[in-house]
Order: structure tokens, then sequence, then C-alpha cells
């Protein structure tokens, strides 16, 4: 186990705005100790957790355990920074990798309530229940998820091959949804595309990459491959999905704002 290296905000190239950084402090601060067991069992606190390396470019932000096995490679922290513990191939990864490939198994058989293949994800509003994808599932614009009220609702995502989310994409939560009860089961690999703003568990059987600038609000966890990230905040959703989703939207903003200054 190793310990996270402190935060510098004085290194080139550093450009998290003062709101989105001391969120992400409050959020660490509030993390629990133990993590709850839930579908995840042992993984619940690992906010990336991958299988052949770890990867980071820049100054990413992970609120939560990091972790890889049964391979050995972690590499970008620092200057990334890790707001938890790392696991480097110990028993506590191994055993985390376990209890993912179980929760993967459990939710890819899980029966099917809504069939979207052939759907893009963007603009839709969808209620609890399994969504499944006959092949790749890709995301462009907003999708909504709406507990109606019920902060035990459940979303999960069945798809076949990759999960893929646009530029700018963004996954909202409303009516009592929460990060915590989104899963998404992804057959090959998920990309998450720059400055998208991302919830939920992704459970990938490969990789997972997150673009420059792309926010989750959840977890990456790559059973078999890599996690690869570039600048990005990752925040595991407990105890509190209102602290940590205002800690990506400052996050967001923070990037969006960059763009805006260098296109004028």
């Amino acid at each position: 186990m190793s310990t996270a290296p402190r935060l510098n905000c004085s290194k080139p190239g550093f450009n998290f705005c003062p709101l989105a950084l001391l969120l992400s402090a409050v959020v660490f601060m509030a993390l629990p100790t133990e993590s709850k067991a839930g579908i995840l069992l042992s993984a619940e606190s690992f906010a990336v957790l991958g299988a052949s390396a770890v990867t980071s470019t820049g100054n990413t932000v992970i609120n939560g355990d990091l972790g890889v096995s049964p391979l050995t490679s972690i590499t970008g922290f620092g200057p990334g920074v890790v707001n938890g513990s790392t696991h480097i191939n110990d028993a506590v990864a191994l055993q985390s990798q376990t209890d993912a490939l179980i929760a993967y198994t459990s939710l890819k058989n899980e029966a099917s309530t809504n069939d979207l293949t052939g759907q893009d994800l963007g603009g839709l509003t969808l209620t609890a229940g399994v969504n499944t994808f006959d092949i790749s599932a890709g995301l462009t614009g907003i999708l909504t998820l709406d507990a109606e009220g019920d902060s035990d609702a459940r979303f999960v995502f069945q798809i076949d091959t990759t999960l893929i989310t646009a530029s700018n994409s963004s996954v909202i939560l409303i009516n009592g949804a929460q990060a915590g009860n989104v899963f998404w089961q992804v057959g090959s690999s998920a990309t998450l595309g720059t400055n998208s703003s991302f919830s939920g568990t992704i459970l990938a059987d490969q990789s997972i990459t997150l673009t420059t600038g792309a926010s989750l609000l959840g977890r990456a966890i790559a059973l078999n491959a890599a996690v690869t990230m570039d600048n990005n905040l990752i925040s595991v959703p407990e105890p509190s999905s209102l602290l940590l989703e205002i800690s990506c939207l400052g996050f967001v903003f923070a990037r969006k704002r960059k763009a805006r200054s260098l296109a004028a």
C-alpha cells in the first residue's frame, strides 16, 4: 500500500478551478473508512481498478482507492492524486478483482426489462430497470436517469460489446437517483469522450479509457485489461452522491471555461 502524493496546485498546466479542488477535498474527508458491502463486495471502495495496467496523464484526481491485479503497472501518480489507498497486486486488489468478476457476471445474467439495441442513449429519460444492448451502446448528448422519488431505484445497462460516449455528453440523475445504484456491464471496452460527465460503476470485460477532461461519478473497473486516464476526476459515489456530483460539476465547469478561453 502506498501513500498518495500531495496535491500541488502550482504545477504548470494545473487547471482545476478552486471550487472543484475544495469540493474534492471535502468529499475525500467524508469517504467512509470501510465501504459498506454491496454487489461489488470488496471492490466497493475502488474508484479505479485495472487488470493489466493503470495509466494516467496529467492531473487526474481519484477520490477512492486505486488498484491493479494480476499485473503490477500503475503510472502517472504523481502528478495524479489518489485520495485513498493504492493496491498493487496485493491480496486486497486480487480479492477485489474476484468480487468484481462475480458482480459483472451477476449483472450480465439479470433479466432484461428494456431492449435499447440500436438506440442512442442521448435524449432518453429512463426509469429503474435493466436495459439491454445486443451490440454496442453510444451516448451523444444527455441521458437522464429518473428514480421517481425512490433513492433505491436501480439502473442496470447490459452492453454486449462497446460503450462509447461523445465529447461533452453527460448522464444526469434526477428525483433521487443515486450514482451508486447505476451499473454498466460492458462486454468489451468502454471509452468516455472528452469533457464528458458520466455516472455509475463501469465493469468492462476489457479496457476502460477516459479521454481528456472526462469525469466519472462512480467506478472504472477493467477485468482483463487497462484503465487509461487523462486529466480526469473519478469519485466513488459514497457516502454522499450530492457532494460528489457537485465536485464533478465543478471539474467539468473548469474544463469548459478553459476551452472557451482557448477559443477566444
